[in-house]
């Protein structure tokens, strides 16, 4: 998908640092950058007889766009040439980035806001999550957690030829299915590593030093987030985590 890349925006600044992640993804991509602020609307807060969804009329649509003036100001300090576009959005943040990501080929977050806004992401959203944490190494390789997800292949394989680094490849139980995309991408360099257990104690481990590391979004009847050595990978990894919903690589 060639659609923008969006991340959520609310003036905090681990927002801002997930900004100009995004914005350095929309640059590697070649493609542009879209902030959306959400607004939950309280009608407490809005003089009588104006509708809470007019912010003109009630005077705040400057209060309300400056998150994202501000995030706008930090996504060009690292990516200039990228066009951005922005808007604030009624609704959850997890709801209106889930509708965001229909048109888009990257949703971005930041990392303390990972757990609620992942779930519904992955369990219905329309592109690959990257939750913003710790700091991505530059010269770090990109780590695959499982080779069994083709989806998650697929895009660690894409996410390595673009930063020019060696791919990493965890739990390589599917060595089978990862000839075709060494093929796709000769000139990746793979090293398989075994963990001695799957843990996510060994997943943030394995994080360290790294600029990616790609998991997959494993759905069950009651829970639409990774498994919980996913979980705990995204709430304490030390770079950048991306998470592939199947059929969205």
């Amino acid at each position: 998908m060639n659609g923008p890349v969006v991340v959520g925006v609310d003036g905090s600044w681990a927002s801002l640092a997930a900004v100009q992640t995004a914005a350095l993804e929309a640059e590697r991509r070649g493609t542009g950058l879209r902030l959306a602020h959400a607004l939950a609307w309280s009608s407490a807060r809005v003089p009588a007889g104006v509708p809470p969804w007019d912010p003109d009329g009630a005077g705040r649509r400057d209060l309300v766009g400056r998150p994202l003036d501000e995030a706008e100001r930090w996504a060009r300090k690292v990516a200039p040439e990228v066009t951005v576009t922005g808007d604030v959005l009624m609704g959850d943040p997890g709801r209106v980035l889930e509708s965001e990501s229909r048109t888009a080929s990257l949703a971005v977050v930041a990392g303390r806001r990972a757990t609620g806004i992942a779930g519904r992401l992955t369990g219905h959203g329309r592109c690959p999550l990257l939750v913003v944490r710790g700091r991505a190494q530059r010269h770090g390789c990109v780590v695959l957690a499982d080779a069994a997800s083709e989806d998650a292949a697929e895009f660690a394989f894409a996410e390595a030829a673009v930063r020019n680094v060696d791919l990493v490849v965890l739990h390589a139980r599917a060595r089978g299915a990862l000839a075709g995309l060494r093929k796709k991408y000769p000139g990746v360099t793979v090293h398989d590593r075994r963990l001695r257990r799957r843990t996510g104690r060994a997943l943030v481990e394995a994080s360290d030093g790294a600029q990616l590391v790609v998991i997959a979004a494993h759905h069950r009847a009651a829970e639409l987030l990774p498994g919980w050595a996913g979980r705990t990978l995204m709430s304490r990894a030390h770079c950048p985590v991306a998470v592939v919903p199947a059929g969205k690589a």
